[in-house]
This record gives structure tokens, C-alpha cells and sequence, in this order.
């Protein structure tokens, strides 16, 4: 029986997209799926009419956080929010910025206060936030500001992107692939593999973790030949950690490091960047594949799609990555 707080703290996202559908389905897949129990960041408005539209059962039940427990399963739990949120599926609305935000920052604020376990959010569209004047890069460097804002610490967020059978980490993430490697320094390679083992240890219970590092180049540069990053830069890295003890080695040719009989040596894969991370885990299990932020001084999980604005009127968005991102975030340990 979970305890008040295994309580999940989900932020319903953008309100024109496919969020609120599948925080929807994601309710109705919750007792199949033994999810632990979770509260809505939202607007209980919105999320009644889209229930209507899309004809699911949803008895949605506006309740403050001491109220969430007893409420699920029966209900789907929403706190609603000061700024409220109206529009139509598939079309933006500068007017439901301010609520998307809160939304974050009171899901954020209820796991930093221990209220909640952990925080899942639903995607937004980072266009929409900064016509309103939204000055972070994205969601995960949000996290991190609204985190050292509570706790006086900085953080370093860095994306993992976990599926059922791979966990892949980019050291460099949305910026163009003409910039990856200027932003590939041996102290940002040596930053993110220690939060990956760290958080290996702490957040997956796994005790002696093993981490492959990727190249950037083909073939890992073939001793220079195909460029220089991967022996001046990531091999000085990944030999100094070795030293530490930490289980890592690399690094290896991309195209030779995510097929099946190489998965199976390795917890964790550290690739170079955004595409080089996300195509492999991707193309193995699209729907079962959750974003997990680690080096946040909380668990942070979310779907690994988009708003979907296409197809957002048409009731057929699939809730798996939210449901994968909802049950990894109540395996995590804090």
C-alpha cells in the first residue's frame, strides 16, 4: 500500500497539445498498469471538456494536496491552478502561458516541499512560453533554476532517456550539431558521466554501474584520422574516471554501440549528442521510453514526445510514454 509520499506531482503541460489526453488515459490505464497515485497541476475545466470530446470516463475531482491520496483511484486528483487555461485542441494560445508555468512551479514546489515524490511533466511548447516572455532555454533548465531557487545549491540537469532496454545520455543536447563539438569539453564529459554514475547508484538502486561513452566521430575517430575530439578529449575523460574506479569505458563508434549483444554490457550509454542519444532508444521502444533528469535534487520524469499539436484534436494520441514516465518515477528513489 503506497504511503502519502509516494504521491506524484504531474504538471498537465500545454493545454492545446496531447497532455491532457493522455494524463486522461493514463488515469483510466492506472489500476492495469499499478501506478502509484498522482495529482494534476491543472485546470479540471479543460480537462472535463476534453474528456467529453474524446468520450472517456474520467471522474475528475478538485482537491488540495492532503485530499490526493484518498482520492485515488476513484478519481482523477486536480489542484487547479490560479491562471486558467482555455483553447481549442491543436491551436496555441499566448493567453495560457502564465498557467503552464504555474503549473511547473507548483508540481516543482510540492516535491521540493516533500509532498510529493516526484514530479512527471507533461510536454510544453517552448515557442508558445517565450512569446510570453519565457527566458529558459527548455523545461529541464527551468527545473533547474526553480531547484537552486528552493535549495541555494546550483544543479546541473542532464537528460536520460530510459526505456526497457537502454538508457542513453547526450553530454550536449539542443544546440545545432555545427556547435557539438566546440561544447564538448573534457570537464562537461567529466560532469555528466559523474552524474550518471551517481544517479545510477542513487535514483536506480544499481551498485556497481556500467557506463559505455560514445564518440563522436565515425568509426571514434579511427586514431585521428576522422578527427581529433575522441583521443584529445573524451579518452583523457573516460581514463581518468577508470582511475577513480568508476566502471566506464569508451569511447566507442557510435554505430557499433546500441545493437543487441552490446546493450547487454553496459546500465548506461553516454553519447555526444541529441540525435546520437535519442535515435537508438527511439527506434527500440518509441512508446515505453521516458525522459528522466538526473543531477536535480529531486526525480523529475517526463514523456519523450512533443506537444503533438497535429493531432491533437483527434482523440488518438497513445499515453505509453506517460504511463512509462508515471511508473518509472514511482521506482525511482529519491
Amino acid at each position: 500500500m503506497p504511503t502519502k509520499p509516494d504521491i506524484l506531482a504531474v504538471s498537465m503541460g500545454e493545454p492545446a497539445g496531447i497532455g491532457p489526453e493522455i494524463v486522461l488515459k493514463a488515469w483510466l490505464a492506472s489500476e492495469k498498469e499499478g501506478l502509484s497515485p498522482f495529482v494534476v497541476f491543472g485546470d479540471p475545466e479543460l480537462l472535463e471538456s476534453r474528456a467529453r470530446m474524446f468520450g472517456l470516463s474520467v471522474p475528475i475531482l478538485k482537491c488540495g494536496l492532503d485530499d490526493v491520496f484518498d482520492a485515488f483511484p476513484m478519481h482523477l486528483p486536480v489542484i487547479p491552478l490560479e491562471n486558467k487555461m482555455n483553447c481549442n485542441p491543436g491551436e496555441l494560445e499566448v493567453s495560457n502561458a502564465p498557467a503552464v508555468i504555474e503549473a511547473i512551479e507548483r508540481a516543482t514546489a510540492a516535491v521540493l516541499d516533500g509532498k510529493a515524490k516526484a514530479l512527471v511533466t507533461c510536454p510544453i511548447q517552448k515557442s508558445n512560453l517565450y512569446k510570453a516572455g519565457f527566458e529558459h532555454p527548455g523545461h529541464t533548465e527551468f527545473l533547474g533554476v526553480l531547484a537552486e531557487q528552493k535549495t541555494g545549491e546550483s544543479a546541473t540537469p542532464v537528460m536520460m532517456f530510459a526505456g526497457p532496454e537502454l538508457r542513453t545520455i547526450p553530454v550536449t543536447a539542443h544546440i545545432a550539431l555545427k556547435d557539438v563539438p566546440e561544447a564538448l569539453t573534457p570537464e562537461r564529459i567529466e560532469l555528466v558521466a559523474r552524474i550518471v554514475a551517481n544517479d545510477l547508484k542513487k535514483g536506480f538502486g544499481i551498485v556497481s554501474p556500467r557506463i559505455v561513452v560514445s564518440g563522436l566521430n565515425p568509426h571514434a575517430g579511427e586514431e585521428g584520422k576522422m578527427g581529433s575530439e575522441d583521443d584529445a578529449i573524451i579518452a583523457p575523460v573516460v581514463k581518468k574516471l577508470q582511475a577513480e574506479g568508476i566502471r566506464i569505458s569508451g569511447p566507442y563508434p557510435g554505430d557499433t554501440l546500441f545493437h543487441k549483444r552490446a546493450r547487454e554490457t553496459y546500465d548506461a550509454a553516454i553519447a555526444m549528442y541529441h540525435d546520437q542519444a535519442l535515435i537508438p532508444v527511439k527506434t527500440i521502444a518509441f512508446d515505453e521510453t521516458a525522459n528522466v533528469t538526473l543531477g536535480l535534487p529531486f526525480i523529475r520524469t517526463s514523456p519523450d514526445h512533443g506537444t503533438a499539436l497535429d493531432i491533437a484534436e483527434k482523440g488518438i494520441a497513445n499515453p505509453s510514454s506517460l504511463i512509462a514516465a508515471i511508473e518509472l518515477a514511482g521506482k525511482l528513489k529519491a
